[in-house]
């Protein structure tokens, strides 16, 4: 089903790239506590997860498990709002963090892509395992909502019992591309010099021995990274290959539990045209359309002093509704 969003963008951040920026700055002095677990995996890795308080055995509060984007962490302006989010209702959230992105470097060269579903396969496992009494609940953003797409997807009998994917790059190649133009080629050069400085820990450290320092450097794009990087260490031919297989937009209509994605037509990382096109959705999953957002931004209100961040509300009164039905 899809839905035209209610959101109105704030009148004093009408421009996508504002709304996409200024979110980060606004938050940036806020903190939340949180505690850390790291989580062996079955194949000598590890990832790290943030929680807002451990839960008991027993148990039974809505546990809302989120996924971060490219690059991001703890330290994300979004992760930390919608954990503060969830807090206030009452419910437990728990952010796993991907490979290498929790400020330490993974043990393997293999770190995390946009349709890498095996950590949160697990996670999802041992969570339901772990707590068997309480509805599991799960929230994407960016890179890591095509990731929770395709693990939907893939995985119809998935413990969750309801999620809601923000601002996915669900077409990746068009998605690369859009970010290569105009001003949003300044998110890539952030991008993609994170993605450099992590690679080169990984060269220096002899993880990948079949790159060099002086390759890394020449890379500019995202899409050069994904040729060069991504798409050879995780098995795939070339960056269109790793773009073809790990979309998630064709497998939206084989979600099967209830799904809110939430897309903004003006988001400079995303090529709306490529992924609303021919779109196929399941009967559970709703495709809000707003006109306006950014990029994991949609601040609402009046009041620059007191901005409204739109997300914190509808994402949790999604979730609530669904836990009600």
């Amino acid at each position: 089903m899809f839905y035209k969003s209610q959101f109105k963008a704030a009148w004093w951040l009408a421009n996508p790239h504002l709304q996409t920026i200024v979110a980060k700055y606004l938050r940036r002095k806020e903190k939340l506590a949180t505690i850390t677990e790291t989580l062996e995996l079955p194949d000598g890795d590890f990832i790290d997860l943030a929680w807002t308080e451990v839960p008991p055995p027993d148990n039974t509060r809505p546990l809302v498990i989120l996924l971060h984007g490219l690059e991001g962490s703890i330290e994300s302006h979004y992760t930390r709002g919608m954990l503060k989010a969830v807090k206030q209702k009452g419910w437990i959230g728990v952010l796993m963090h991907f490979r290498g992105c929790s400020g330490k470097p993974n043990r393997q060269a293999r770190s995390y892509h946009s349709g890498d579903t095996r950590d949160i396969s697990y996670l999802s496992g041992l969570l339901k395992q772990r707590y068997a009494n309480c509805p599991l609940l799960a929230v994407g953003f960016s890179l890591g909502g095509n990731v929770l797409a395709r693990y939907l997807a893939l995985n119809p009998d998935n413990p969750y019992q309801a999620a809601v994917i923000i601002c996915a790059p669900l077409h990746l190649s068009s998605c690369s591309d859009r970010i290569n133009r105009g001003f949003s080629k300044v998110y890539q050069q952030y991008l993609v010099k994170m993605l450099k400085a992590s690679t080169g820990e990984k060269i220096a450290r002899q993880q990948l021995s079949r790159f060099d320092a002086k390759s890394l450097a020449n890379i500019s794009t995202i899409r050069d990274f994904d040729n060069q990087v991504t798409a050879p260490i995780n098995g795939f031919v070339d960056a269109e290959d790793y773009y073809r297989q790990m979309s998630g937009r064709d497998l939206l209509a084989d979600i099967r539990q209830p799904c809110l994605v939430i897309h903004a037509m003006d988001d400079p990382f995303l090529s709306h045209r490529h992924i609303t096109s021919r779109l196929k959705l399941s009967a559970s999953t709703t495709f809000e359309l707003c006109r306006r957002g950014g990029h994991v931004g949609f601040i609402a209100g009046n009041n620059p002093f007191k901005p409204k961040f739109w997300l914190e509300h509808r994402v949790p009164a999604y979730l609530k509704e669904q836990l009600t039905t």
